[in-house]
């Protein structure tokens, strides 16, 4: 019997959010909406502009694994932290959770990264990441055994933009894959993808049994414009493709199934830093307690929800009482 639920291989980041404005994203040449990779002066400078804002450890996978732990799932994390304050943090913060994180620090080289979140009034969220010790995963930084005792694998697209984490994410999921369990990928982020779109398709071909992605990303990752048109190329890719389209709610795919599921209503969106994080958490939930997909969609709605409403791309309700609404959960 598998040891774990989930197993996370993302970036372990501290995330900084701070609400700002349309004016202070042009000041700084930052693109509305997108992750842009940084290095330390840059992402020192951007902080000392930045309004207050709100620390917290993160990383998209991390996120995930935080909201998958909240609703009862247990789960364990791969992921890069230098030997500094900040790593600990990290390492405290996600133990403190329910997570198990054994990856041991780095003791050179760049110091922990961390992810500076500006929101604006629209509640769009544009992101400038110093990546730090996080791009330095390496396969050697993969727990063989850890891989293999856990039902699902989930990897985090924006830990993709370098080689050996590259090599790293075939090796998990080959690992994976041996031990009969099933692999699942988030692609991220839209630039990510066109960054690296033949990597990322013969990752989904070869690899991925699950998919996540927005509209954005799918339709980065096949070169279309059309939302339709790259649904029906991801068909046959992957086992099941999960595609969020934000307020149009989301599409689940497997073989000829089609499921619609539709964006739970919210009273006021604050801040979409997290949504998609926090919906692979509730369908990964489901998926790993054996629901159907069109529940698993449900509870993933129900997480990127909550989450929207308030600032932080972690759940602050009770998430386990919020999708209790899903019939049986």
């Amino acid at each position: 019997m598998p040891q774990y639920d989930l197993v996370g291989i993302g970036n372990a980041l501290v995330d900084v959010v701070a609400q700002t404005d349309e004016a202070f994203l042009t000041e700084n040449g930052l693109a509305k909406g997108a992750m842009t990779l940084v290095d330390a002066p840059a992402a020192d400078a951007l902080y000392d502009k930045m309004p207050a804002g709100m620390e917290s450890s993160g990383g998209s996978c991390g996120n995930s694994m935080a909201g998958f732990a909240a609703l009862g799932g247990k789960g364990a994390y791969i992921g890069k932290v230098s030997d500094d304050q900040l790593g600990g943090v990290f390492r405290h913060d996600m133990r403190a959770i329910g997570c198990v994180f054994d990856t041991p620090p780095a003791k050179d080289g760049p110091s922990t990264g961390r992810c500076l979140v500006l929101v604006t009034p629209d509640a769009q969220r544009t992101m400038c990441t110093f990546l730090g010790a996080a791009c330095s995963l390496t396969p050697g930084d993969l727990d063989k055994a850890l891989l293999q005792s856990a039902k699902v694998v989930y990897m985090e697209g924006y830990l993709f933009d370098q080689p050996p984490a590259q090599q790293a994410f075939a090796e998990a999921a080959e690992i994976a894959h041996a031990a009969g369990r099933e692999v699942s990928v988030t692609l991220s982020d839209g630039f990510c993808v066109d960054r690296h779109r033949d990597a990322f398709r013969n990752l989904v071909e070869k690899h991925i049994d699950i998919l996540f992605a927005n509209e954005v990303e799918i339709c980065s990752l096949y070169g279309v414009d059309d939302f339709d048109e790259a649904l029906q190329q991801v068909r046959g890719h992957c086992r099941v493709a999960c595609l969020t389209r934000s307020e149009k709610g989301a599409v689940v795919l497997r073989g000829d199934e089609v499921h619609i599921v539709d964006a739970e209503p919210v009273g006021q969106v604050v801040d979409t830093t997290g949504a998609g994080d926090q919906f692979a958490a509730g369908f990964l939930y489901g998926y790993t307690q054996g629901r159907d997909l069109h529940s698993c969609g449900r509870m993933g709605a129900i997480a990127a929800a909550e989450v929207i409403q308030h600032y932080g791309a972690r759940p602050e309700a009770d998430l386990k009482a919020l999708v209790r609404k899903v019939r049986g959960a």
